[in-house]
């Protein structure tokens, strides 16, 4: 089936925890308790939020073991505490930590950023993600292609550990204003054609951004379709030829910014991106708004600096800010 994502990202995540503050701290809990890895930040806003304990547990899928991993003892059977996890899922996660905690005479409560249609646990607070698949900014990478077959291929018991989050980055680039100079608006409107074989006689920046360019899995342009020709030679002959040329349709996206950077995000969600390097600060900051979770970064070509993008557009909830994407799931 198809659910469309619900991306939270950690500012939102802060703010509900922090909007719980009054009740929690009412509730006086002992400690706040994360599930690693997933629950682990969420201990942690609670801890500052409430003013009590983090404390983590391990758990282990394979064998449904449950550990207390933390600094601090466990607390004295009759004391009350928070359980904390991202995703209330189908599995047995929550089940088995909770068992854990009461075996240890402990009161349980649950905090869970997400629960949906497949919760077997409907959590004492939670955000309802009920018709949508909710992403978490500590999983941005678990959609990604390699990620995925890695995650196969150990659940089938033919490979080892996943491995690190960031070794699954994937990187998709602009093009013009990153590899080449962009070419004035002016000249274009003033003679198309000029423009274009001004552009076509660039030559590369000396300095390009800190990404293996020959490693991005594409180069996602706001040149119309019809372009295609001419920028796959150009990029043949300068050695650029690698990464997967992805470019505008016009007939769905036009040429205003908002457009070409929803276009850009969609493209860049739809090939199971971390990282969109872009080259218009005006655009880095629609593409945050488009896609929460990616990497946005925009690329100042002047300075031969880049920096990190993020934004919310205002008056807008966390659900219609996810967007339109959609995910398999089932």
């Amino acid at each position: 089936m198809q659910k469309p994502i619900l991306a939270l990202t950690y500012d939102q995540i802060d703010q509900w925890i922090a909007s719980l503050q009054p009740e929690l701290a009412g509730e006086g809990f002992a400690c706040a308790v994360g599930i690693l890895r997933g629950g682990g930040p969420l201990a942690l806003m609670v801890s500052h939020a409430v003013g009590v304990p983090a404390a983590f547990l391990r758990y282990e899928r394979a064998t449904r073991a449950v550990a207390w991993d933390s600094s601090i003892p466990l607390p004295p059977p009759g004391s009350k505490v928070l359980v904390c996890e991202d995703i209330a899922g189908a599995g047995n996660t929550l089940d088995d930590c909770i068992a854990f905690l009461l075996a240890h005479g402990l009161e349980v409560k649950t905090l869970v950023a997400g629960f949906d249609d497949l919760s077997r646990i409907h959590p004492d607070y939670g955000l309802d993600a009920r018709g949508y698949f909710v992403l978490f900014p500590w999983e941005r990478h678990a959609y990604t292609d390699a990620y995925r077959d890695a995650w196969r291929r150990t659940r089938a018991g033919t490979h080892g550990l996943i491995g690190e989050d960031h070794e699954f980055a994937v990187y998709a680039i602009d093009l013009d204003g990153i590899l080449l100079p962009d070419v004035p608006s002016s000249h274009y409107e003033a003679d198309l054609a000029a423009a274009l074989a001004e552009r076509d006689a660039l030559v590369p920046f000396e300095r390009l951004p800190g990404v293996d360019i020959e490693r991005a899995k594409a180069i996602v342009t706001g040149r119309p379709e019809m372009d295609r020709s001419r920028t796959a030679d150009w990029l043949v002959r300068h050695g650029f030829d690698r990464p997967q040329l992805v470019m505008r349709d016009p007939s769905r996206h036009g040429d205003r910014p908002h457009e070409v950077a929803a276009y850009k995000a969609q493209a860049a969600l739809a090939l199971a991106c971390t990282h969109f390097v872009e080259s218009d600060p005006v655009q880095a900051i629609h593409i945050a708004q488009r896609a929460p979770l990616l990497r946005v970064i925009w690329w100042n070509a002047a300075d031969g600096a880049g920096q990190l993008v993020s934004s919310h557009r205002w008056g807008v909830d966390a659900v219609e800010a996810a967007g339109s994407s959609v995910v398999q799931t089932g």
